[in-house]
């Protein structure tokens, strides 16, 4: 019991003929202090990662209140803002693919033993009747360069990229510059970045190999090619 002037009252049954001892605020205070400081008060106090958790969560619930009431709609319209974003971002993935690291520089076109362009053909229609867009893909693009080298349109050269090889093939064939391009975009993005080949996109550069079989040479870049293997053989 507090005194108006300033002194604690502390009531303990000893008799009901003596009076109640009387201390002053300070020493009450301490003795109180000390007396809810012992073990035996805090036994079953949360632990410190229990506090620092639950210090988050209040932190989470106060940024979720606080952005509740800052978005149109209160709950209803923070919800809808939140799924609006997973949407989204689940829309990119999809599209993009899981984000992998881009290397340095494209690696070679072919990374293994020669193959003829017949045989790269053959691979590609084999993987195609299995479901193996992706296979398929690589094995016509690398169909196309083959066989673009067995025409002596292209140089054979060790390392090339399908980059370069399009660029190169558009100097001979220029009326497929673009489709050769897109090819080789294809399968960089399959074989290095990771995308999964559809079958609409193994159509198309099937029908671009077929087309380039039939297409004709510009005819002085052929014979700048036949020039360069003949002075090369000499």
């Amino acid at each position: 019991m507090l005194r108006t002037d300033g002194t604690t009252v502390l009531s303990l049954t000893r008799s009901s003929d003596e009076p109640p001892l009387t201390l002053p605020r300070d020493p009450a205070r301490e003795a109180a202090r000390r007396e809810l400081s012992r073990r035996m008060y805090h036994e079953n106090d949360p632990s410190l990662f229990q506090r620092a958790l639950n210090a988050f969560w209040d932190w989470v619930g106060d940024l979720l209140d606080t952005a509740s009431h800052a978005a149109p709609g209160g709950t209803f319209g923070l919800v809808v803002i939140v799924l609006a974003v997973v949407a989204v971002l689940g829309a990119l993935w999809w599209r993009l693919g899981t984000p992998r690291r881009q290397p340095t520089s494209a690696p070679a076109l072919f990374d293994d033993r020669p193959r003829s362009a017949a045989e790269h053909r053959a691979a590609a229609e084999a993987h195609a009747a299995q479901g193996h867009w992706s296979q398929a893909l690589q094995e016509r693009m690398r169909a196309i360069v083959r066989a673009l080298e067995e025409r002596a349109l292209l140089d054979v050269r060790p390392g090339r990229t399908a980059d370069e090889a399009a660029a190169e093939a558009g100097h001979a064939l220029p009326g497929h510059t673009d489709r050769l391009r897109a090819a080789a975009r294809d399968f960089d993005d399959v074989t290095y970045g990771g995308r999964s080949a559809t079958e609409q996109a193994y159509h198309r550069i099937a029908d671009l190999d077929r087309d380039l079989e039939r297409a004709k040479p510009h005819l002085a870049t052929a014979t700048t090619h036949s020039t360069t293997r003949q002075g090369a053989a000499g």
